[in-house]
């Protein structure tokens, strides 16, 4: 396995999917960790059902419900900056897996579908940055000391002000709006769907710029 995972780091494509992924975990955290920390409801007060109930229960504890938004978003913000990302990772393994167990013991398919995924990507990105979780494994006789990853074939400087970027853009358009926005759907009369099609964009902007960079013979940071 090892053998296949360092194959996998010689090639830039997968450090690129590495770098998208955390993107994508981060920026599901932000609308969550959002409503959490300003006390909004994750479910209308008249939803009814196992799984709504939890989430009205969650709701009314008040101050752990805004803690838990705020783990929320310091999650979001270490793997969309990229640099903490295995930090971001480690952090964001059990609290997707919590959020799975709740989903499947409640009935709640889809979204159990969902975070079960998220939850594998992020396993996969610690599996990704394994170096530093290999000793814990080992008996402390036979650990060999620290341990480092190989250098990044893509230009983690660009990705973390890709990340920063998409942050901005999901916020201000959150404080714009005065609430926290989640489209059902596609929503053509609302200004505020727009900036999703600019967020999707913003990797896509940044694979271009490292590209260009690449063909004048950039150096990757």
């Amino acid at each position: 396995m090892r053998s296949t995972l360092n194959a996998l780091r010689a090639a830039r494509w997968a450090h690129l999917v590495v770098a998208n992924v955390r993107l994508l975990l981060g920026f599901a955290f932000l609308p969550a960790g959002l409503k959490k920390v300003l006390g909004e409801r994750f479910t209308d007060a008249a939803n009814t059902g196992p799984f709504h109930e939890f989430l009205h229960a969650f709701y009314a504890t008040g101050a752990f419900y805004r803690f838990v938004g705020v783990v929320q978003l310091a999650i979001a913000a270490l793997l969309m900056t990229q640099t903490y990302g295995t930090l971001g990772a480690l952090l964001a393994v059990p609290v997707f897996a919590a959020i799975t167990a709740l989903c499947w013991s409640t009935g709640a398919v889809f979204t159990g579908v969902m975070t079960t995924l998220m939850w594998l990507a992020a396993v996969g990105l610690c599996v990704w940055d394994y170096e530093p979780f290999v000793d814990v494994f080992v008996p402390p006789g036979r650990r060999r000391g620290a341990r480092s990853a190989p250098p990044s074939q893509v230009d983690l400087g660009l990705w973390s002000r890709a990340g920063v970027v998409v942050i901005v853009l999901y916020l201000g358009t959150c404080a714009i709006g005065g609430g926290i926005y989640r489209p059902r759907g596609v929503e053509l009369d609302n200004p505020a769907f727009y900036v999703f099609p600019l967020i999707a964009a913003v990797p896509i902007v940044a694979l271009a710029i490292e590209r260009r960079r690449q063909s004048r013979g950039g150096a990757v940071r």
